[in-house]
């Protein structure tokens, strides 16, 4: 389970306001990905917090109003379909989490990031291999950034509903591929991910 031992190192450093940082959607072949910076109560414990994909939709949408209610500060960062194809996914991807991070109300002055890659911060940070089923801080991050970018799956349901993106929320599982055969490549997929179907 997620614990302080990442933030109490930063803290014995002399840093104040640490912020966990992750993302969600580097993997689907639509809609833009999302990364989540959240600052919280040094030793707050939110019970039941855990790396997103470990919790079921319906405890992820709960601890998303625990985490906005107790956190000392959060922001979500988005870069779009347009961005990743352009830049490729990993720098799509700290695109976001620059932004996430420049968004939060209450400026961190440290940063921990799941996994293994720093994204170019104007504060210094350390990366954690698994954050978020180590560090509360990323783990906070993480069900922010899945559970804003699934609800923003749920409105392109909406907008294209013969993808029927709610079942699939973008990955490529056989029944998105089934959908794009049918029904060609919408403005909201990522070209480059699909350049064999291209």
């Amino acid at each position: 389970m997620p614990d302080y031992e990442y933030e109490a190192k930063a803290s014995s450093l002399g840093f104040e306001r640490i912020c966990g940082v992750d993302e969600a959607g580097r993997g689907p072949l639509a809609g833009p990905v999302y990364a989540a910076a959240v600052i919280l109560p040094q030793g707050l414990v939110i019970d039941g917090l855990n790396d997103s994909k470990k919790l079921s939709e319906k405890k992820r949408e709960l601890l998303y109003d625990k985490v906005i209610e107790s956190a000392v500060a959060w922001s979500v960062g988005v870069a779009t379909e347009q961005e990743i194809d352009e830049v490729n996914i990993l720098q799509a991807t700290y695109l976001a989490m620059k932004r996430a991070v420049e968004g939060l109300s209450v400026k961190a002055d440290f940063a921990l990031i799941d996994g293994n890659r720093m994204p170019p911060l104007d504060i210094k940070g350390e990366t954690v291999v698994k954050g978020d089923s180590l560090s509360m801080s990323i783990a906070a991050a993480s069900i922010i950034a899945k559970v804003t970018r699934d609800r923003f799956m749920l409105e392109l349901d909406e907008k294209y509903p013969e993808y029927l993106f709610a079942k699939h929320k973008g990955y490529g599982t056989a029944l998105h591929y089934e959908m794009i055969e049918k029904h060609g490549i919408s403005p909201v997929h990522r070209r480059s991910f699909l350049k064999k179907l291209l």
